[in-house]
C-alpha cells in the first residue's frame, strides 16, 4: 500500500508534466503541465467538450494518458496498481457532474456507503456522527432520510459533496459543479466550495465553463483550449488581459 502521508505543507500535492491523451486519433490533451500547492483552488476554464474532465480523470487513474508524468502527493499515479489507486482515491474526492447518487438509497445510506465500502469506520455511532456533521456543513440536515428523487438539483449537488467530504479527502476534484443549476443555486454551490476549502484545508481543481463559479472559487485560473493551457492567472488578470483572445473568451463564455 502506498504511503500518502509523508509530505509537507510546502510540497506540491499535484504535479503534472507534458501530459498527452488522444482519442480515436484526435489529440485532446496535447501538452499539459501543472503544479498545485496544498489548500489552493485552481479553476480550469474552457468550453464544453475540450478535455477538461479528461484531465481530472487522469489524476485519479480513471483514464490512462498516452504519455507524460503525473504525481499526487509525490507518488507516480501512472505506475500505481489497482490497490494503490484505490488507496489514493480515499484521499482524493471526485465530484461527478451528475452527482452519482444511488437512487435506491436514502441520503443517510448514500453517505454511509463510502465509509463501509472502504472499511474505514465500523462503529455505527461514529458513522452517524460523521453523517450529521457533513450534512450540517452542506446545510442539509433535514434531508437525511430523503430519497434522491425528493431532492432538487442543488440539494443533490450538496449531498454529492457531502458524500465526498465524509472521507475527509485532502484533494477534491469538481467536474462542472454548477451545471444545470439556476444562477442563485450556482452561487450557493460556489460559495460552499470556498467554505469547504477553508474548513477542510482542501486542495481543489474545479472544472467549469461557468465564469461566476470561476470568479468565486478560484485562487488561480487556467484556460484550456486546443489541448493546451492558453492562459494562466487570477480571474481579474485574465479578464483584463492584454491578449485580445483571452478577453474575448470572457465575453463569450
Amino acid at each position: 500500500m502506498i504511503d500518502i502521508e509523508q509530505h509537507t505543507s510546502d510540497d506540491y500535492v499535484i504535479e503534472i508534466a507534458n501530459l498527452k491523451k488522444t482519442f480515436n486519433g484526435k489529440p485532446v490533451l496535447k501538452d499539459i503541465s501543472l503544479k498545485i500547492k496544498r489548500s489552493e483552488n485552481v479553476v480550469v476554464l474552457g468550453k464544453s467538450g475540450i478535455g477538461k474532465s479528461v484531465l481530472i480523470k487522469c489524476i485519479v487513474g480513471l483514464i490512462q494518458p498516452d504519455s507524460g508524468s503525473l504525481k499526487v502527493f509525490g507518488k507516480d499515479v501512472l505506475d500505481m496498481n489497482s490497490r494503490d489507486l484505490n488507496d489514493l482515491r480515499t484521499k482524493v474526492g471526485f465530484i461527478f457532474q451528475g452527482n452519482a447518487l444511488y437512487d435506491s438509497m436514502t441520503v443517510r445510506e448514500n453517505l454511509e456507503f463510502p465509509l463501509r465500502r472502504n472499511k474505514i469506520i465500523k462503529d455505527t455511532k461514529l458513522i452517524n456522527e460523521l453523517i450529521l456533521d457533513v450534512l450540517d456543513n452542506v446545510g442539509l440536515l433535514e434531508a437525511i432520510d430523503k430519497m434522491p428523487s425528493e431532492l432538487s438539483g442543488g440539494m443533490k449537488k450538496r449531498i454529492g459533496l457531502a458524500r465526498t467530504l465524509i472521507l475527509k479527502p485532502e484533494i477534491i476534484l469538481y467536474d462542472e459543479p454548477t451545471t444545470g443549476l439556476d444562477p442563485l443555486t450556482s452561487r450557493e454551490i460556489s460559495n460552499l466550495i470556498v467554505k469547504i476549502q477553508k474548513k477542510y484545508n482542501a486542495t481543489s481543481i474545479i472544472i467549469t465553463h461557468d465564469l461566476n463559479c470561476a470568479k468565486i472559487t478560484s485562487n488561480r485560473m487556467l484556460i484550456l483550449h486546443d489541448g493546451i493551457f492558453k492562459a494562466k492567472g487570477s480571474f481579474d488578470e485574465l479578464k483584463n488581459s492584454d491578449n485580445k483572445w483571452v478577453r474575448s473568451f470572457f465575453e463569450m463564455a
